[in-house]
């Protein structure tokens, strides 16, 4: 039987079990990739809020990548919370010590609640170090207006972003449109660095169970370049996870409920999604 793939997430705990480590453990088991982990802070939040963050040493997140790093064939790797400038040195000198590819950088810098879960001067170094290393990086539109510096709007503005992102060295960037003001649909924009653009529309889906929805996506593409799938054909799996996720509803807690990471395998692997150049 073929060995089957491994992947690393280095991001944050989150006791709700939503988010963070807990979401990107969960989807890694549901499209069947073995599935290791960097903890890189405990957050004490749930459904209504973030509580507490309690970042780890930077030692220990450098203990944990060289320990994955020396006992597992990692064929993809994912990034979420890594809180401040020191943690995302570490992560990205382990990436490059351990000479992983396939980088996901999801860019997690604001909780549903609105908490803010990356530190201001962190910023610079994720510019800096990590998205030179990345296959592709997924920032909502807050955080790509983060990244990039300017205020997206529309269509042009959401080019113009993806380029200033790209400029940091990424090959590729997916600027989710879950913030979008659109009622109906939701498009995600994907510009790699050969220009080549495309968007993934869905139907939106009018929902409060929504906590974990960026680090379940990022995850599931992970998974799916970690099977050796094309980034365009792993977008599109990643995006139907989603939708099932979010269209099966869990109703879990007072707040931003978890999705349902089991929706996709359970439900004939559902969700539409449209492919448009």
């Amino acid at each position: 039987m073929a060995a089957i793939k491994q992947v690393l997430t280095i991001a944050g705990s989150d006791s709700g079990g939503g988010a963070g480590i807990q979401a990107d453990i969960k989807t890694f088991q549901e499209l069947g990739v073995f599935g290791t982990s960097a903890i890189t802070a405990v957050t004490a939040q749930n459904t209504c809020g973030v509580h507490g963050v309690y970042p780890m040493p930077a030692a220990a997140v450098k203990a944990q990548i060289d320990a994955i790093g020396a006992d597992f064939t990692i064929a993809a790797v994912k990034t979420g919370m890594l809180f401040d400038a020191e943690i995302i040195a570490e992560t990205a000198a382990g990436i490059e010590r351990h000479g992983w590819r396939n980088l996901v950088v999801d860019p997690v810098m604001i909780a549903k609640g609105g908490a803010t879960l990356m530190q201001e001067e962190a910023l610079q170094a994720m510019r800096t170090l990590l998205l030179p290393l990345a296959a592709v990086i997924t920032p909502n539109i807050p955080e790509a207006e983060m990244l990039s510096g300017m205020e997206i709007h529309d269509a042009t503005d959401r080019k113009k972003a993806a380029e200033q992102i790209l400029a940091f060295g990424a090959k590729a960037v997916v600027i989710k449109g879950g913030h979008a003001n659109n009622p109906l649909i939701a498009e995600d924009y994907c510009l790699d660095q050969n220009g080549e653009s495309f968007v993934l529309r869905s139907a939106r889906i009018h929902t409060q169970q929504t906590h974990g929805t960026g680090c379940t996506f990022s995850a599931a593409l992970t998974a799916e370049l970690a099977k050796g799938q094309i980034l365009p054909d792993a977008l599109v799996t990643a995006k139907r996870f989603i939708q099932a996720a979010l269209k099966h509803q869990l109703h879990i807690g007072a707040g931003h409920g978890p999705t349902n990471h089991a929706a996709f395998r359970q439900f004939a692997m559902e969700g539409d999604v449209q492919f448009v150049q």
